[in-house]
């Protein structure tokens, strides 16, 4: 039996933010949904002052497979992604 490689899937960044709160708010969000979020930049972003404006905020990251149904998620929160439409 022959090994495959690793792959890893390059994070892809769907959200960011200035407030350590939000981005780890959207990061709960979407791993509820079965979705590997993390949160980058937050240390660097709270370590320096004005450092987070430097970095361009605290990002919430996903692979980059999963990067479409995040965004869903994120700019449509009040709708499950595997729950229907209600009728009108």
């Amino acid at each position: 039996m022959t090994k495959q490689p690793i792959q890893f899937m390059r994070p892809v960044t769907v959200f960011t933010t200035f407030s350590s709160g939000e981005a780890n708010l959207i990061c709960s969000r979407l791993n509820a949904a079965g979705l590997h979020a993390q949160v980058a930049h937050e240390l660097s972003a709270l370590s320096i002052e004005g450092y987070s404006l430097g970095a361009q905020g605290i990002a919430v990251q996903v692979p980059d497979d999963e990067a479409e149904q995040a965004r869903e998620l994120i700019d449509n929160p009040g709708t499950p992604l595997d729950e229907p439409p209600p009728n009108p």
